[in-house]
């Protein structure tokens, strides 16, 4: 789910959306992360960037790694007997469930900012999710998962559009090698059949909502936290996927595979992986933290590969080198483009002695 603004923050986001997005050096989420289980004390906020990684922070980083990484996986395991839209509505229930499970996401969110939650619940949970079952219908697990390595360059894409101002150098080289990568990942898939490319398409329209969701969900998170957004973004999601996936009871049949793996979809991809997230970039800061997205790609493709004996192009291994390569870059802080010197003064006309 990785990614990051054009304008010097860091998301940590993921398969499937962003946790929490901050500053580089600044705690994320108004402190929750860090009261979670950070390193506490006076001075922790700039040492999180200069220490080494505990065992802890290890498995942390591994475990965000793996769950987010085997949403793909348990996709596919849900499309055997579930049609995509019950797949979806069930994840973001048990998602749901599990958020508010902690105490600190049940924190109020002013009125005033509810219809951008409600957006963010479009952008950031119903219209994705459901997007990635019905793009799976036709395409690889581990195929989704490579592209989903480009959201970060889309997030940057996004905030840059915004700001109306061109990111530095060395994240604009990040946008154009990492385009360039989704591009190549997305090539055999465009080579074969119609329904092919068409799933293709769905999973960069999905990472395409997760860019402008990361944007709008920087705000909110830094006045409310992480959590309370995360479940109210859940609950508006849920009432909007509700009649798309109660009337997908109908087709599906019931599996006991299939429910296990929307079961650890919604509480793990959904709601557990954020939380250790959050913890996680608390703990380590956001730049840090955010390596956790590079691993994603990985996983999906070692999953699929093993699991569901899938097979991945050489260019779409290539692609995805590209687009990881390009998702460092953006992430790196860097100066934006020099705005033109404004034209020197005239000189003072000479004065009479």
């Amino acid at each position: 789910m990785t990614p990051y603004s054009a304008t010097g923050t860091v998301s940590t986001i993921t398969h499937h959306g962003p946790v929490g997005i901050a500053p580089r050096g600044t705690e994320p989420s108004g402190g929750g992360a860090r009261r979670a289980g950070g390193r506490g004390g006076a001075g922790a906020g700039a040492a999180a960037g200069t220490q080494a990684f505990t065992g802890a922070d290890w498995r942390l980083l591994a475990g965000v790694a793996a769950i987010w990484g085997s949403s793909f996986l348990l996709i596919e395991i849900g499309l055997e007997h579930f049609s995509p839209a019950l797949v979806t509505l069930l994840r973001v229930a048990f998602g749901a469930a599990t958020v508010f499970a902690f105490p600190a996401s049940r924190r109020a969110v002013p009125r005033s900012d509810w219809g951008a939650v409600a957006l963010l619940g479009v952008l950031w949970m119903a219209v994705p999710l459901l997007l990635f079952p019905y793009a799976q219908q036709h395409i690889d697990s581990s195929l989704a998962g490579m592209l989903n390595g480009g959201v970060p360059l889309f997030a940057a894409a996004v905030a840059t559009l915004v700001a109306r101002r061109l990111p530095g150098r060395a994240q604009l080289l990040g946008l154009l090698v990492g385009f360039a990568g989704v591009v190549v990942v997305s090539w055999p898939a465009v080579q074969g059949a119609r329904a092919t490319a068409l799933g293709a398409a769905l999973v960069v329209l999905a990472c395409l909502c997760y860019g402008a969701a990361i944007n709008l969900a920087v705000p909110l998170q830094r006045r409310h936290g992480a959590l309370p957004v995360l479940l109210r973004a859940q609950l508006f999601a849920l009432v909007v996927v509700a009649p798309l996936g109660l009337a997908g009871i109908g087709p599906s049949t019931f599996g006991w595979s299939s429910l296990a793996a929307v079961v650890a979809l919604g509480a793990g991809g959904t709601a557990l992986a954020f939380v250790g997230m959050s913890v996680l970039v608390g703990r380590v800061g956001a730049a840090r933290g955010s390596v956790a997205i590079y691993f994603i790609p990985l996983v999906a493709v070692a999953l699929g590969v093993s699991f569901r004996g899938e097979t991945v192009a050489v260019a779409s291994l290539l692609g995805t080198a590209l687009v990881s390569a390009g998702a460092y870059l953006t992430s790196r802080r860097d100066r934006p483009a020099a705005a033109p010197a404004p034209p020197a003064p005239a000189p003072a006309p000479a004065r009479a002695a």
